[in-house]
C-alpha cells in the first residue's frame, strides 16, 4: 500500500459538521485551539451557523481548516498511518502542510484568515463570478474563456475533474463564456455562489496584500511531500512554500494533474481527510484505479482506519 492523502476546502463546510464525528479525539481541542488562534468564536459558527455567516468567505476558511486538521489529528490518535504525500484543493492545501509539519497550526489558522481577508477584499462585491462547466474539455473552454474576455478577465480556475472545470472573473466575461461553452457542447455550465472569484487575475492584488502575513509566518521542510496546486511540485524550503501560496491565488487549481501524478507516483489508496466527499468523486474519476475512502463520519472514519491499519 502507498497512502496518499487529500484536504477539502472551501465548498466541503456545513453547518454542525463536526456533529458526524461524535466526541472523536482530538477534536474538540482542535476547534478550541482554532477559537485561541483567531481570538473568536468560531467554532460557534461551525456548530450553529447560522449558514449564510459560516458560508462567508473570513469564516469558510479557517473553518474548513479546522475541520481538516482536527480529522488529522484524530486519525493519528487512532493509530491512522501516515501518508507518504498529501495534497490540498485550494484552501486545504494549508492543512496538507500542518499534517506535513512545514507550519503549525495556530500560525495556519492566522496565515488562512488573513487570506480569506484579502481575497474578500480584492474584489468589490459583484463584480466577480464563478461557474461550474461540465462536458467540455479543458482546451475548449480555454478557448471560449478568451473569446468571451472582450477586455475583461476569464479563465479556467479550478481543473477538477475531466468534464469538470471552474472558471471564473469578471461577472459580464463569465455569462459569455458560459454561453459559449454551451454552444460547444457542454452539459451544464452553472453559477457557482462563491463570494470572491478565486485563482484568477482578479486575485493579484489578494497576493500582494497577503504577503505580510506570509513573510511573518514561520515554515519548515515539510516531513511529508506536499503536491502544491499551482506548480504540481513539491516546494522544499520557506522561500518556495511562500512563493507558491501567494501563487495560488491567481493560478489555477491543477487538480487533474496533481491527483495523476499521486498514480503515477504509485499510490494506491487515497483519503479524504475533512468534511464531505467532494474531491473523492473528482478522485475516483481522475484516477480510477485508486481505491479511495473518505472520513465524512464517524462510521466512514472507523472503516478507513480498519481497512488501512489492516494493509499497513
Amino acid at each position: 500500500m502507498k497512502l496518499a492523502f487529500v484536504f477539502p476546502g472551501q465548498g466541503s463546510q456545513s453547518v454542525g459538521m463536526m456533529a458526524a464525528y461524535g466526541d472523536l479525539a482530538p477534536i474538540a481541542g482542535t476547534l478550541e485551539e482554532a477559537d485561541q488562534a483567531l481570538g473568536r468564536p468560531l467554532s460557534s459558527v461551525m456548530s450553529e451557523g447560522p449558514a449564510e455567516a459560516l458560508n462567508v468567505t473570513t469564516n469558510t476558511q479557517p473553518a474548513m481548516l479546522a475541520a481538516d486538521v482536527a480529522l488529522w489529528r484524530a486519525w493519528l490518535a487512532a493509530g491512522g498511518p501516515r501518508p507518504v504525500m498529501v495534497a490540498g484543493h485550494s484552501l486545504g492545501e494549508y492543512a496538507a502542510l500542518v499534517a506535513a509539519e512545514a507550519v503549525d497550526f495556530p500560525s495556519a489558522m492566522r496565515l488562512v484568515a488573513a487570506r480569506a481577508l484579502a481575497m474578500q477584499d480584492a474584489v468589490p462585491p459583484g463584480v466577480g463570478a464563478m461557474a461550474a462547466i461540465l462536458g467540455l474539455d479543458a482546451s475548449t473552454l480555454a478557448q471560449a474563456c478568451e473569446e468571451a474576455a472582450q477586455g475583461e478577465v476569464v479563465a479556467c480556475c479550478n481543473l477538477n475533474a475531466p468534464g469538470q472545470i471552474v472558471i471564473g472573473g469578471h461577472k459580464g466575461a463569465v455569462e459569455r463564456a458560459m454561453a459559449l461553452a454551451r454552444e460547444r457542447g457542454a452539459k451544464r455550465a452553472v453559477p457557482i455562489a462563491m463570494s470572491v472569484p478565486s485563482h484568477c487575475e482578479l486575485m493579484r492584488p489578494a497576493a500582494a496584500a497577503l504577503a505580510p502575513a506570509l513573510n511573518a509566518t514561520v515554515f519548515q521542510p515539510p516531513h511529508i511531500a506536499v503536491i502544491h496546486n499551482a506548480t504540481v511540485d513539491v516546494a522544499g524550503d520557506a522561500a518556495s512554500i511562500r512563493l507558491v501560496l501567494a501563487e495560488q491565488l491567481y493560478r489555477p487549481v491543477r487538480w487533474i494533474e496533481t491527483i495523476e501524478k499521486m498514480a503515477m507516483q504509485g499510490v494506491t489508496h487515497v483519503v479524504e481527510c475533512g468534511p464531505g466527499k467532494v474531491l473523492a468523486a473528482m478522485v475516483k474519476r481522475i484516477a480510477p484505479t485508486v481505491e479511495v475512502l473518505t472520513l465524512s463520519d464517524c462510521a466512514a472514519f472507523d472503516a478507513a482506519i480498519t481497512q488501512l491499519k489492516g494493509n499497513a
